[in-house]
């Protein structure tokens, strides 16, 4: 907007790449970030609750004073689950990641595109998904794997039906990103081994995928919508 700086929400914005994300839009843009808790710059809402998108929704429209530009979904859960648990908690873990990953994105950019057309604005939406949309997951991970590849279609369905009304898609797809999620993973699964298998030899900082997310906020070009930007040292191109 011209002689106004744009407004963002941030989902999952108090550790790893949210955090990132917030401090790469410093001083470009008014951000309100999301964790589970309230904090100065931060609303609290358990995304795992179905009917939470929605509440972090009107609240952050109204700390941004009516008006918000773009939706950033970044937040999410990597849990693991084997493929013999009882199958009670199979579901369980299954129900809560699609409903973190995936679902509340939906909820969120179901009412971002509302608000859009309501106001007759253009918007911008950037999904941080995962290489794991393309390439799968660890055999105790189909379940965040499917949650990032919907997260990739929705997107692409996003950018293709909206596009003639100035709403934007667009998302990133991270490798191994050193975040507290990614470490634990590392050491759980033999980090040497696992960084074998990334050509650049280390994986990605947070503020190396924080780059991209602001860039596609604010100035990618409208023509790269549905664009899908892989950040992940090359371990999987396409």
């Amino acid at each position: 907007m011209p002689n106004a700086l744009p407004h963002v929400l941030v989902t999952g914005s108090t550790r790893g790449i949210g955090a990132a994300i917030v401090e790469a839009l410093t001083g470009r843009a008014r951000v309100v970030g999301h964790g589970r808790r309230d904090g100065p710059d931060t609303l609290g809402a358990d995304l795992a609750d179905p009917a939470a998108a929605e509440r972090l929704w009107d609240r952050a429209i109204e700390r941004l004073d009516g008006r918000i530009d773009v939706l950033i979904n970044n937040a999410g859960v990597f849990e693991a689950v084997a493929v013999d648990a009882p199958l009670a908690n199979w579901q369980a873990q299954w129900s809560r990641t699609l409903q973190v990953n995936l679902q509340a994105a939906a909820d969120l950019s179901r009412r971002a595109i509302l608000h859009w057309r309501e106001r007759g604005a253009p918007g911008r939406l950037v999904n941080i998904a995962s290489r794991a949309a393309y390439r799968g997951d660890s055999p105790a991970h189909w379940h965040y794997a499917a949650a990032k590849a919907g997260m990739v279609a929705m997107t692409k369905s996003i950018a293709r039906g909206y596009a003639a009304e100035a709403i934007l898609a667009f998302a990133i797809c991270p490798g191994f990103t050193m975040t507290g999620m990614a470490q634990d993973y590392l050491a759980s699964r033999g980090g040497d081994r696992m960084l074998a298998d990334i050509p650049l030899g280390r994986v990605a900082d947070p503020g190396e995928v924080a780059t991209a997310a602001a860039w596609l906020a604010l100035e990618a070009p409208p023509s790269m919508t549905g664009a899908v930007l892989d950040i992940n040292g090359a371990s999987f191109v396409r």
